[in-house]
């Protein structure tokens, strides 16, 4: 009984040390607003066959966090899904390793106050990064926390360009 409750403190003292290597190993990506933005981008964007790093992509967001893909359905009535970064992973992860992905700020707006920011990012997305012609744009309506220890996204809201529904050029880039 000794060797089995030994062995049981043992494993829960492994598996707690991993998840704290795991957590100081990206406590840097989320130290900032910036970062933590410029690693939710890279954490989705990989070449064909290039697997991502899920576990980072989770450490990013705060329990219960939601990422909602909002467009019109059919009947030409815009909607909104309701994902938990699991469900994004389970419902976009394999295709994005077999299409290849990449998502590019080209532009951010950011409000806050105290401690909630509000960052409208427009992005385009590519199917490589050696690609010149986006394939589709948008803007993600990102919602985070800072807890005063770091960044936590909360929610990713975000709909595509149409040709009904063309980015304002307040949300892009000055030239």
């Amino acid at each position: 009984m000794k060797k089995l409750i030994s062995l049981l403190f043992i494993l829960l003292l492994s598996f707690t040390l991993n998840a704290q290597e795991n957590t100081d190993a990206y406590s840097y990506k989320v130290e900032t607003l910036d970062t933590t933005i410029k690693t939710l981008y890279a954490v989705i964007s990989g070449e064909k066959g290039e697997e991502r790093d899920w576990d980072l992509f989770k450490y990013l967001f705060k329990p219960d966090a939601k990422l909602i893909p909002s467009g019109k359905n059919k009947e030409g009535i815009y909607e909104a899904r309701f994902m938990t970064p699991l469900d994004y992973i389970n419902t976009s992860g394999t295709w994005l390793v077999e299409n290849g992905f990449f998502e590019k700020e080209i532009y951010r707006k950011v409000d806050t106050f105290g401690n909630i920011t509000q960052v409208f990012s427009t992005y385009e997305s590519f199917y490589s990064e050696t690609d010149t012609e986006p394939f589709m744009r948008g803007i993600n309506s990102i919602q985070l926390l800072n807890d005063g220890q770091r960044w936590w996204v909360l929610n990713i809201y975000w709909t595509q360009e149409t040709p009904d529904n063309p980015i304002p050029m307040e949300y892009l880039p000055k030239d």
